[in-house]
């Protein structure tokens, strides 16, 4: 490995010994690996500035020289570690996409890397040159052929290794020795805190022996052995209480847990919504400000790790830095009632790969795969010349794919009729299944698409995620080969890896796609009832992905899906009160005339997830359509409660941005009952201020006998709400009603929808 002084050191980051090693065999000897843990400070008497420590995998532990005197103890082996990532780069040895660690690059052959691993182990000719990028952004470092170079094998921790405890130990029992050995390392002796991401990694009777006097132990606990779980709370005894879904918790032997704090550069994460356990959390990792706090509850995602383990992580449009213990992994199927709007982007296709490779090779012009070749440079001439030479070549794969998938996913007609003259295999897959309509389908092209369905090519191949052409077509938002497909008969109900329907996927693409939309739900054959995976019905997706059109199509086919619950108890109202979607939400309860007060698992009401997630616009749309303010969830909250908890130092936005006119309305409505305009309420003062207006029962007091007036943290605040509720019972006692000649009654004019 040749040596690179310049590259910056951080905790994490895997070392061997480097140029200048004079220390013997502190490494265990001459191989050995180790891990950067502490990097040194100014005026630090023991580890002074450009010093590192290292733990070394055979045991021991000390500092080392980083430029200290203009020496250097080390050299880098491997950062992958500290979530260094090359997201658009394919090893060309194993396969790997997004390269973690370093990226090895030959200086012979055109576009060819090796991940760390293959480079290590002799992969690729030993004679060629390589280049070493550190990071996707570095430059890159010149390397020599490995070819004669000496090699020493790597002593230390890797997959299959032997070990045992080492210094930090903290896992009690774990081992098989005594628990008493354990070192205790926070202030009150237990390893753990709230928001700790823990699996448990014991054999079954292992674990049952240990939870003896510490929760005891459940059969069920054994399905939750190697999931991750997060610290709910320490008991008195200084168990663990661990959170594994919105319903299990399992109280676990300390020593049976181990911590996993791993996150990466790119990875999708949620902030905890608990304000005051962000505050704890926060002190000594990036602090906290009340700037923060729109991002509770938020998804993000992690893009920077530092050496401490602190995490930045963008969310909400800004950049914050957090403590790994205030955030969890964001997993779409454990909250899949958000439509999260930060998505992790795609790796470069590697298709555009392949065909830039196809473009540049140089070869042998009778080589079985020139057809291909010839084929991605549209030599129509030469291409046919190959085929009446070699006949028998037709379906000859090159970079994994056939001539005929190539001209079908560039267009190529005449070539694609030419191929299938010369008995081309038009439903020959790829190693992902994909046959050359689904190539068709790829590259956005109805007429080759129209000439192999034609050459009665399957119109309803599955490749390897169960996607048929029409599925990558609206996925791609392809309208004419769409249209295409569908005039041709193909199958617009069949369920994907995921059990979603291509009208799923049109509807996932969002208003884009509306035309997708429009002549999928024309087919006679359509079923609008179908579910997929998640429990979604097309109508649950609809309002998920707030597209208004889509719900409107299915609610004229199947109106009786209005009020179909998911599992969790989730409606479509539900669905579009979380996230924001008014159009959806008008269109459910004046066209769907839907229940507005159903409930889901948790006793919530769509009211009280309009105001959970401070969507002030919808509060007076669902409460004139007849929600009740009063509802109670599990907790014994009503939604006035829910705003009081959750949003009382959230800003007020109300500039009617996207043209949602709904926090202008609500905003009008208190002006006009005499309260302050918008630049003195917060979110949770204002939605909190309407709700006492509409009835809302400041006194109530909830499971814990709390009420809105005991959550309120400020006196203005209290007042204004106190005025609210008294404005409220004299405008009720106005509205009574009165008697009428003849002995009917004569109640008051129903809500408005808004």
């Amino acid at each position: 490995m040749d040596p690179d002084p310049q590259a910056g050191v951080q905790v994490g980051m895997r070392v061997v010994r480097g140029v200048d090693w004079k220390w013997g065999q502190q490494d265990g000897g001459e191989g050995g690996v180790g891990t950067v843990v502490e990097l040194g400070r100014h005026g630090s008497p023991s580890t002074p500035d450009r010093t590192v420590v290292v733990q070394w995998d055979q045991g021991t532990r000390t500092n080392y020289r980083a430029g200290y005197q203009g020496a250097h103890d080390l050299l880098l082996y491997d950062n992958a570690q500290i979530g260094v990532r090359h997201p658009n780069i394919i090893c060309d040895c194993c396969k790997k996409h997004g390269l973690r660690g370093m990226r090895w690059k030959c200086r012979v052959c055109f576009d060819y890397d090796l991940c760390t691993q293959c480079y290590m182990h002799n992969k690729h000719d030993l004679a060629h040159a390589f280049e070493r990028y550190e990071t996707a952004h570095s430059r890159p470092v010149t390397l020599s052929p490995r070819q004669g170079l000496p090699r020493i094998p790597l002593r230390g921790i890797f997959q299959g290794a032997k070990v045992v405890r080492g210094p930090d130990w903290e896992w009690g029992s774990q081992d098989g020795k005594p628990a008493e050995l354990q070192r205790r390392v926070s202030a009150d002796g237990q390893p753990f805190q709230h928001g700790d991401k823990v699996k448990c990694l014991l054999d079954t009777d292992v674990l049952r022996e240990m939870q003896e006097g510490h929760g005891g132990w459940n059969p069920r606990m054994a399905e939750f052995i190697g999931q991750t779980g997060t610290v709910h709370r320490i008991t008195d005894r200084g168990d663990v209480r661990v959170q594994f879904n919105h319903e299990t918790r399992w109280t676990f032997h300390p020593g049976a847990l181990t911590k996993h704090n791993s996150f990466w550069v790119g990875d999708v994460v949620r902030v905890i919504d608990d304000l005051d356990a962000a505050k704890r959390l926060q002190a000594g990792h990036g602090e906290w400000t009340d700037d923060m706090a729109p991002a509770l509850g938020r998804v993000g995602k992690v893009v920077k790790v530092f050496g401490d383990g602190n995490l930045r992580v963008a969310v909400g449009g800004q950049q914050w830095t957090f403590s790994p213990s205030c955030l969890v992994a964001y997993r779409p199927e454990e909250d899949a009632n958000l439509d999260v709007a930060e998505r992790a982007r795609e790796n470069k296709s590697s298709l555009s790969v392949a065909l830039d490779k196809l473009r540049a090779q140089k070869g042998d012009p009778e080589h079985a795969g020139r057809l291909v070749v010839e084929v991605v440079l549209g030599n129509v001439a030469r291409a046919l010349d190959l085929l009446q030479r070699h006949p028998e070549q037709v379906d000859t794969k090159n970079q994994g794919r056939t001539a005929l998938q190539v001209a079908a996913y560039l267009g190529q007609v005449e070539l694609v009729r030419l191929l299938l003259q010369a008995r081309a295999g038009a439903d020959l897959p790829d190693e992902e299944g994909n046959t050359a309509l689904h190539y068709a389908a790829l590259g956005n092209q109805p007429e080759a698409a129209r000439v192999l369905l034609s050459a009665g090519c399957g119109a309803d191949a599955l490749n390897s995620s169960r996607s048929t052409a029409l599925h990558v077509a609206v996925q791609r938002g392809f309208l004419e080969v769409v249209r295409v497909l569908c005039e041709r008969g193909c199958d617009v109900n069949l369920p994907d890896a995921h059990a979603d329907t291509p009208l799923h996927s049109a509807i996932s693409a969002g208003a884009g796609a509306s035309s997708i939309v429009e002549v999928l739900t024309e087919v006679p054959g359509i079923s609008v009832t179908a579910t997929n995976s998640q429990g979604f019905t097309l109508l649950h997706h609809a309002s998920l992905k707030g597209h208004a059109l889509a719900v409107r199509k299915i609610l004229a086919r199947a109106r009786q899906l209005v009020d179909a619950k998911k599992e969790d108890g989730f409606t479509a109202l539900h669905l579009a009160a979380l996230n924001n979607h008014r159009e959806v939400a008008q269109i459910l309860i004046r066209e769907g005339r839907c229940d507005v007060n159903v409930r889901n698992r948790k006793l919530q009401s769509p009211l009280h997830l309009a105001v959970q997630q401070a969507h002030v616009g919808l509060v007076p749309l669902l409460v004139d359509a007849g929600c009740s303010v009063n509802a109670e969830d599990e907790e014994g909250d009503t939604a006035l409660h829910v705003a009081l908890q959750r949003h009382q130092m959230l800003p007020l936005v109300a500039d009617g941005a996207g043209g949602d006119p709904g926090p202008l309305q609500l905003l009008s409505r208190l002006q006009a009952s005499g309260l302050p305009g918008g630049a003195e309420l917060t979110a949770g003062a204002a939605v909190a201020c309407f709700l006492a207006l509409e009835g809302a029962d400041v006194s109530y007091a909830n499971h814990r006998g709390r009420s809105p007036l005991d959550l309120v943290a400020e006196g203005r605040l209290l007042k204004a709400l106190q005025g609210c509720a008294q404005r409220f019972r004299v405008r009720a006692q106005d509205e009574e009603v009165h008697q009428v000649p003849g002995g009917h009654q004569q109640e008051a004019a129903p809500r408005r929808l808004g």
